[in-house]
């Protein structure tokens, strides 16, 4: 009998205490991923042609950690954890670590906005590249970013000097805070401040960038402005500013996209301007294409180099998250200078004259 009174005590005991439990704020953590290989046929490295397994091109090999926890009032706490690794070898990407590409925690509201703080990215990649107004998104991926015959450009921490050059590729800003309005008649702003870090010198190492979007059903155009101090030991700042602007229409099953960039290096005066404008089309629901031009053009001190490039893509859907493409692109500069193709970044692959060509076949797959 003392055993049944003791049971259902502790029954009671229980129930009590799952009465008295608190209400937790509805929360969600989602886990994932994007994954990309192939084989690349370059034409020209250094003189010589190289077949090579790359990865990265349709989309950067990324996994990531996101989530959110409802406040209240439309109000959400925020963060996101994200690493970028190289899938043919396993390794972290050259002189990064885990979550290098994004590490952010921060609030959102309906009402308010958006505010995030840690290692983000600036405007150049958030308002044009992820405003869908860039055609290496709709033809060669990684490879028809912006580089070009530009290596003097000599942008800090930089691969060649010259990749990725108005950082439209997923650069990242570490110690940073980001602020953006909410949407109001298609209108949003943006605005961001790099922390330097300096003792006794607020603004060296800092650096801003600055938004202004709009989006109307099919149609939608972005501008942006980011400047960069970089500290180099024994010397002054190097400021490298960029600007851009953008514009991009979709309809049914055609999609177009516009952009003009710029990149401007304080130190040596290096300045490079492009244009570029491209297409997508789905022929069926599996199968789909794409093609961009773009031309690039550099000042005096990078002895007036430029380039024409072309870019095409054919990919086929295998399903919802997994394809399978064929992609080209071709650059040429002028004579004199080494044509060099965006994410042909280790020593020798520029070309050994003003012609670079890649041919690609790839899997992309998504999580």
């Amino acid at each position: 009998m003392k055993s049944i009174k003791r049971y259902i005590n502790v029954l009671a005991l229980v129930a009590g205490m799952a009465s008295f439990s608190p209400v937790f704020a509805q929360s969600s953590v989602t886990l994932w991923g994007l994954i990309d290989t192939g084989i690349s046929y370059v034409s020209n490295e250094s003189g010589k042609h190289n077949v090579k397994m790359d990865d990265g091109i349709d989309e950067p090999n990324i996994w990531g950690l996101s989530g959110k926890e409802d406040l209240g009032g439309g109000t959400y706490a925020t963060f996101e954890l994200v690493d970028q690794f190289e899938l043919d070898s396993g390794s972290f990407m050259p002189n990064e670590s885990l979550f290098s590409r994004t590490s952010t925690v921060g609030l959102t509201s309906e009402n308010l906005g958006t505010l995030k703080f840690g290692n983000q990215y600036d405007f150049m990649t958030d308002a044009l590249f992820f405003g869908g107004d860039d055609p290496a998104d709709l033809s060669g991926h990684l490879y028809a970013f912006r580089a070009g015959p530009f290596q003097k450009l000599d942008i800090p921490n930089n691969p060649t000097g010259a990749f990725d050059w108005d950082r439209m590729a997923g650069e990242v800003v570490s110690n940073s805070v980001k602020y953006v309005t909410p949407i109001a008649g298609g209108f949003s702003a943006g605005a961001m401040y790099r922390f330097g870090g300096i003792a006794g010198s607020a603004g060296e190492g800092n650096g801003v960038s600055y938004a202004l979007n709009y989006a109307q059903k099919n149609f939608g155009a972005n501008a942006a402005y980011t400047n960069l101090k970089y500290v180099e030991a024994g010397s002054p700042d190097v400021s490298i500013r960029n600007w851009g602007i953008g514009a991009h229409y979709q309809e049914n099953r055609w999609a177009a996209a516009v952009l003009f960039t710029t990149v401007h290096n304080s130190l040596n005066g290096a300045s490079v301007y492009e244009g570029s404008i491209g297409a997508h089309y789905q022929i069926t629901p599996a199968l789909s294409s794409g093609a961009a031009y773009m031309y690039m053009k550099g000042n005096a001190v990078l002895n007036n180099n430029h380039a024409n490039q072309v870019a095409a893509n054919v990919t086929y859907a295998l399903s919802k998250r997994t394809q399978v493409y064929l992609l080209g692109l071709y650059q040429r500069a002028n004579a004199g200078a080494d044509a060099q193709i965006n994410g042909l970044n280790d020593p020798g692959d520029a070309s050994g004259n003003d012609a670079q060509s890649v041919v690609r076949i790839g899997l992309h797959t998504e999580f």
